[in-house]
């Protein structure tokens, strides 16, 4: 799984410039910023993995609040998907999280956009899950991160049935059940 945008490119690829119209003015604060700490990587790369982190971050956030289970789920998920070493994906997450609390809506649809533009289904379904796993990483998905994460689906390319179907996996986590099975046992 997402080795088209994070697997090594061939030499070439990496020394090939990038065509016009993917000039870093085009790109988002966030995406320039984090690809900026891995130049040793294919622009493309650097894009998939910059926009990856940050939906993740955006997850994590949509409860304005990033916990620390949440932010070290997200950096094994960086190290582990994009095989990138612990310490630049350490650097890669606290960059998005940064991002994320301080740029918030001015960055979210943007950047989900591209990553959603240049993935394959797979890669935006698994992304989608992993943003889900964010959620629950401190065992709870919050009201607001349902409709964060709905709307990532949305911008992923998915329709509200294929979200309702990964929240489904998570229903033990969601707030509102929690809360049901709480007051019933009451």
């Amino acid at each position: 799984m997402f080795q088209r945008l994070f697997g090594g490119g061939s030499s070439s690829e990496a020394e090939s410039p990038a065509p016009a119209s993917e000039s870093a003015t085009a790109d988002t604060v966030t995406i320039r910023r984090i690809a900026s700490q891995l130049g040793q990587l294919p622009m493309e790369q650097r894009r998939s993995i910059a926009g990856f982190a940050y939906v993740l971050s955006r997850a994590a956030h949509a409860d304005l609040h990033i916990s620390p289970e949440e932010v070290a789920f997200m950096e094994r998920t960086v190290q582990e998907v994009t095989g990138l070493p612990e310490a630049q994906a350490v650097l890669v997450v606290e960059i998005a999280r940064t991002q994320a609390e301080l740029m918030g809506a001015t960055e979210d649809y943007l950047v989900t956009r591209e990553f959603a533009a240049q993935a394959p289904e797979d890669e935006r379904l698994q992304l989608l899950r992993l943003a889900f796993r964010v959620g629950a990483a401190d065992d709870t998905i919050t009201a607001e991160e349902v409709a964060e994460l709905n709307q990532i689906g949305k911008e992923l390319g998915f329709t509200a049935a294929e979200v309702d179907a990964v929240r489904l996996e998570f229903r033990d986590q969601l707030s509102a059940i929690q809360a049901m099975r709480a007051a019933r046992e009451a």
